[in-house]
């Protein structure tokens, strides 16, 4: 597989595909280590949340697609309940591609071939087929629990734990929920309740399994909290696997940079089905 033809996967893989499950322990910095009880867990899990409303951060981005790897540098860029943008450079200087998702839109550009797809969420049917939204996105580069918009509870499934089922392994917890065709699940450590891993199952019987599995390491002081500075991101959907891994470093909450990205007249707008055909095709 030529280089830009890994650049194509990591620029059109994240927001049309999903995932097999792996888990990994998290490395931990001196923390006050206590075990919670199960009602106290979520509480704990979302106090560990982080509180600002912008987050920039370099990104040393690998993309490992069967036998071939590729380590790209990148920017993350993301202003909460707004958008999240993901720029992808190649030889460290070059922007081969951008992605761009806000609640209204997924925006995927194709810098080398001046290209781009600019849907709404509803208009790929993946997505929309498998409960993906910006919400969920969000809480995963967030590392934060989610309730996906589409599922209704009448009650909880246990006191203090909300919509979540829970189930001990080891030294963590697993908190699940399943609707349909989706089933979400966290493992969180017991003692410091960081989330250590999200996944989201997409069931469908014609087509097989699709998963996203996020996993979360290197955890290290961010303003009040902590916050994992290493993600791994695993996508695996109709016999093709992407693995995508994301280092953060000068990690922080700059303002200055324009929330959306003006389109030039210079690009070409291509069909979903397009974009779908090339990422096959690799």
């Amino acid at each position: 597989m030529k280089l830009l033809s890994i650049v194509k996967v990591a620029v059109l893989a994240l927001p049309l595909v999903l995932v097999s499950c792996k888990s990994h322990k998290t490395t931990t910095t001196d923390t006050n280590l206590t075990t919670f009880k199960k009602g106290d867990l979520i509480s704990n899990v979302q106090e560990n949340a982080q509180t600002g409303k912008f987050f920039t951060s370099k990104v040393k981005f690998s993309v490992e697609s069967g036998p071939q790897k590729l380590t790209l540098t990148g920017n993350l860029r993301m202003r909460r309940h707004d958008v999240i943008r993901l720029q992808l450079m190649a030889f460290g200087f070059v922007e081969a591609g951008r992605i761009e998702l806000t609640k209204e839109y997924v925006l995927i550009m194709d810098r080398i071939n001046k290209q781009y797809l600019k849907v709404p969420w509803i208009s790929v049917d993946f997505l929309r087929n498998s409960g993906i939204d910006f919400n969920t996105i969000q809480s995963l580069f967030w590392n934060e629990l989610f309730v996906p918009e589409n599922m209704n509870f009448d009650k909880p499934n246990e006191k203090g734990s909300g919509p979540y089922n829970m189930m001990e392994s080891g030294h963590d917890m697993i908190l699940s929920l399943e609707a349909s065709k989706l089933d979400y699940s966290w493992l969180v450590d017991r003692q410091t309740a960081f989330i250590e891993m999200a996944n989201v199952m997409y069931k469908d019987k014609v087509n097989g399994a699709s998963q996203l599995n996020w996993d979360y390491e290197d955890f290290k002081p961010l303003n009040k909290n902590m916050f994992p500075y290493k993600h791994m991101i695993t996508l695996n959907t109709g016999g093709k696997e992407v693995k995508l891994g994301m280092t953060l470093n000068h990690i922080g909450s700059d303002t200055e940079w324009e929330p959306r990205t003006l389109i030039s007249n210079k690009y070409r707008e291509v069909s979903i089905d397009e974009i779908l055909r090339r990422f096959l095709s690799l």
